[in-house]
């Protein structure tokens, strides 16, 4: 335990300690003087340009960009104007600040990404001091020019350069200044001699810090703490002062005894602080001031770089990388020496009972008895969180261990959580990884943060194991990795594009999540259009594809694609691009291929382009589809001289067609438009546009029949159509004596029933009568029930000794036709007997099928049970009876 406290070293109430993070792996030949370093924060990449003034072409200086564990990343010769300012933006981009205010924005190896201006006056007054900051609206820029203005960016990803007002009296470059972000407000705050300002868009305001000293001086060096809130001034006779940012309130003064400028000065705050500090940092000298009248040094001994943490400092020297920070409480209670805190005597316990030592069993007694075993593991579990040494950590988790084994009720979650989060941390620790973040800080970054990073800085394998390790479902993790890694690998130039369509293929498979059109799009971005159609191929879903392969004008292969998906939609999509891009005949050409695509295009062609449907039927010479096209023409033309020229146009292509029946059907359509029209101007009848049917009906309605007549002879009507629709056309006119002499005209081809049956639904039993006669046997039956007559269907039923037709006039007999019952049951009764009924048939009574007969007991005689004295029949054979009835008449059986 005394080794762990041994760099220990005490400020006020709490303790500070310098942790060695890393030997360093470059190699630098001057080391970091006259150089600029900038270190991104939570163990980010740092940026190191050499000479960055030189101007002479002999001697460019080289920008090289390392791990945080000086692993070279890549290394170029700048060949740009003098660089002013080094920073890194929240997403690991290098920005370079340029004298002539040009911002040039490179990635993690080098590649330029982009560049901007902080705007056309600072070319000629040029940028005197710059620097880049964080704020909840991303990476911002500051700079001051040669004229003593303030210019400010506050997001570089959605640039609005904001120019703020004049500083009074200020000539040259400010003592110091900083940027503030309070209150999700940008302000500079700056230091004129003995006077502060505050700048923000507005105005300039002079403040005064609450408690400095009057035989301070004026303030030299200024600093801001990691999260804004707290700020420290140092004046020219070695006072610093710290307090809030809003300087509203003071923490303390102290006279740091130094009245040097110092060349860094850096906030050393961790979370829930007992101790705020700060550090200042001289050419030999590391100093640790916090708000009470103690410092810590620490000698110097090569020239460093200070970077501010969220909870502590980065000292990156030439040689060896370090962390500044105050010890965690939880630490101090369990490491401190004599400490009696529940998480010491734990650890001990276990260190005891690893040595079999019964003073274990003792020190357990002693949590036990103060009721504080739980907490004791807590401790160790947070304790173990806080610790870079892989060893310590594994003491305390085992020390929480050993302690949760007398826990009856003890959550696991915290102890599995603290344990996975270590083993990652310790991997990304690694020097080969070289990302030194401690566990406040990897809560703060979040995992997902931590995966993009490794991603980012192509740590694929590592990636990928830490996402199965923490069971990241895979569209957030391990999906994610190998997009990134696929859309990388698109771009090594050294391998074929078969081979990389393999690799990526056999690395991603079906992966959910990974979009292989998103991988082939980079590979075009790249120029590598061959490859991106490899890769298409991997991608199921058609609706990724068809858009690429548009972009890269492989039009042939899109429409094959849409073609093949099914999706109409896609299709039609892929027909209006090719249409916007290609001339007339290289489209209808490439339709002709796809005839999918072609039908598509030509139903969209029939709704909203007719005249481009004409125009690929006659590119295809499809007489047949130009036929129709013009027949369906004719019936949008209102004038009858256009509707007859559109005809002829379409008889003409059905005659190329050799389409006889097609060419014969439109000039009778012809000749029956130029009847009507002929017609329409002798009469006034109104038949232009009618069918040949509905002509002839109307004809008849308005007793033109020789009219109707000619069109019947001319277009050969069928005898049956034309003998029905003068049957009912002189039924409904009443013409009775015309109708009579019109079955008399010849031998009627739709027989006589459908005189009766016409004459009785236009309530003319008389004249239907007349044609009863004339019915065949087969339909006598019918045609006497059809007009009431039941004597007469009885007579023509017992003629035919048909069962069935016997049936159905018993059905229709009333209870007073008494005698006509008898009559037939006789009759159905002899017949029986002698074997001679005709097999029931539906075919006997006609055509129409919802005349039935069920059939009773047969050779029942009148006067038997199945009837009443004075009644109709009953039983099965009544029943019988009563459906056939129901069935003659349209009602439901019973």
């Amino acid at each position: 335990m005394a080794f762990i406290t041994a760099n220990w070293n005490p400020l006020g109430d709490a303790f500070y300690r310098k942790t060695e993070l890393y030997e360093m792996f470059w190699s630098l030949r001057d080391g970091l003087r006259d150089s600029l370093v900038a270190a991104a924060p939570y163990g980010g990449p740092i940026a190191l340009l050499s000479s960055p003034l030189r101007c002479s072409p002999s001697t460019r200086p080289q920008l090289e960009i390392y791990s945080a564990s000086g692993v070279s990343i890549t290394s170029f010769p700048w060949k740009s104007g003098p660089v002013v300012h080094l920073g890194w933006s929240v997403s690991d981009e290098l920005l370079c600040v340029q004298e002539d205010g040009t911002v040039l924005i490179y990635d993690l190896f080098g590649s330029f990404k982009r560049h901007f201006s902080m705007g056309q006056e600072v070319v000629h007054s040029q940028v005197l001091e710059a620097k880049v900051f964080h704020s909840p609206y991303g990476t911002g820029i500051a700079i001051v020019t040669g004229s003593s203005r303030f210019t400010l960016a506050t997001n570089i990803d959605d640039l609005k350069l904001r120019r703020l007002p004049e500083v009074p009296g200020l000539q040259g470059k400010p003592s110091c200044w900083v940027v503030l972000t309070q209150d999700r407000q940008t302000k500079v705050l700056v230091s004129c001699g003995p006077e502060l300002y505050v700048l923000d868009n507005t105005s300039c305001t002079a403040v005064y810090p609450p408690g400095l000293s009057p035989q301070a001086g004026s303030i030299v060096h200024m600093a801001v703490s990691f999260s804004y809130k707290y700020l420290a001034l140092f004046t020219d006779t070695g006072h610093l002062w710290t307090g809030f940012s809003n300087l509203q309130e003071r923490h303390g003064e102290v006279d740091t005894k130094h009245t040097a400028t110092p060349k860094q000065m850096v906030w050393c705050r961790r979370p829930r602080s007992q101790q705020p500090s700060v550090v200042l940092m001289w050419d030999r000298l590391l100093l640790v001031v916090g708000a009470c009248s103690d410092t810590i040094q620490f000698p110097m001994e090569d020239q460093s770089v200070l970077v501010g943490e969220l909870d502590g400092v980065r000292i990156i020297g030439s040689i060896s990388q370090e962390l500044l920070q105050e010890v965690p409480l939880v630490c101090q209670d369990i490491f401190k020496i004599a400490s009696m805190a529940p998480g010491a005597l734990l650890l001990e316990a276990h260190r005891e009972y690893e040595k079999s030592s019964q003073k274990a069993d003792e020190y357990l007694r002693e949590i036990k008895e103060q009721n504080v075993l739980g907490d004791a593991v807590q401790q160790c579990v947070e304790a173990a969180a806080h610790e870079h040494d892989p060893e310590t950590q594994k003491a305390l988790m085992r020390a929480a261990s050993f302690g949760k084994c007398f826990l009856t009720e003890f959550s696991p979650d915290q102890f599995v959580t603290t344990c996975r989060e270590l083993r990652v941390l310790n991997a990304v620790r690694e020097s080969s990884v070289g990302m030194p973040l401690t566990h406040t800080q990897f809560k703060q970054m979040t995992l997902q943060v931590l995966i993009d990073r490794l991603v980012y800085r192509q740590f694929y394998p590592l990636a990928i194991e830490i996402c199965r390790y923490l069971k990241i479902p895979d569209y957030q993790g391990v999906s994610r990795v190998l997009k990134h890694w696929a859309s990388c690998k698109v771009q090594q130039k050294d391998l074929t594009d078969e081979a990389i369509a393999r690799a990526v293929c056999a690395k991603v498979g079906d992966s959910p999540g990974v979009s292989y059109s998103d991988i082939a799009a980079r590979a075009y971005e790249c120029g590598r259009t061959e490859l991106a159609i490899k890769l298409l191929d991997f991608e199921a879903r058609s609706g990724e594809q068809v858009p690429l392969l548009l972009k890269m004008k492989r039009s042939q292969l899109a429409l094959s694609k849409a073609v093949e998906s099914g999706d109409t939609d896609l299709v039609y999509t892929v027909v209006t691009y090719l249409k916007n891009e290609m001339n007339r005949g290289d489209f209808f050409m490439t339709l002709r291929n796809q005839p999918v695509a072609l039908s598509l295009y030509r139903q969209f062609c029939k709704l909203q382009e007719p005249q481009t449907l004409k125009d690929l039927y006659n590119q295809d010479d499809d007489h047949q589809e130009l036929g129709n096209f013009y027949v369906s023409a004719s019936y949008r033309e209102k004038r009858l001289e256009g509707r007859l020229a559109q005809l002829q146009s379409a008889v003409d292509e059905y005659n190329k067609a050799k389409n006889d029946f097609s060419a014969k059907a439109t000039e009778d359509e012809m000749r029956l438009l130029r009847f009507q029209r002929k017609l329409d101007d002798e009469k006034g009848a109104g038949l232009l546009g009618l069918s040949l049917q509905a002509t002839m009906e109307a004809l008849m309605s308005l007793g033109l029949h020789k009219q109707s007549e000619q069109l019947y002879r001319d277009f050969r009507v069928p005898d049956k159509r034309y003998w029905w629709l003068k049957l009912k056309s002189l039924a409904e006119k009443e013409q009775w004596e015309e109708l009579e002499k019109f079955s008399k005209s010849k031998k009627s081809p739709i027989g006589y029933l459908a005189f009766v049956e016409v004459c009785m639904k236009n309530n003319n039993r008389y004249e239907a009568k007349k044609y009863v006669s004339k019915v065949t046997p087969e339909q006598k039956v019918k045609a006497h029930l059809a007009v009431g007559d039941l004597e007469g269907a009885a007579d023509a039923a017992i003629e035919r000794r048909n069962d069935l037709e016997m049936g159905a006039v018993l059905s229709r007999c009333s209870a007073s036709d008494v005698l006509l019952m008898d009559k037939l049951n006789r009759a159905r009764a002899s017949a029986a007997k002698n074997g001679d009924l005709v097999p029931v048939s539906n075919s006997d009574l006609g055509s129409d099928p919802g005349v039935y007969y069920l059939r009773g007991r047969v050779g029942a005689e009148p006067g038997s049970a199945d009837r009443t004295e004075d009644g109709p029949p009953r039983g099965s054979a009544a029943k019988s009876e009563v459906c056939i009835r129901n069935s003659l008449v349209g009602a439901p059986a019973q």
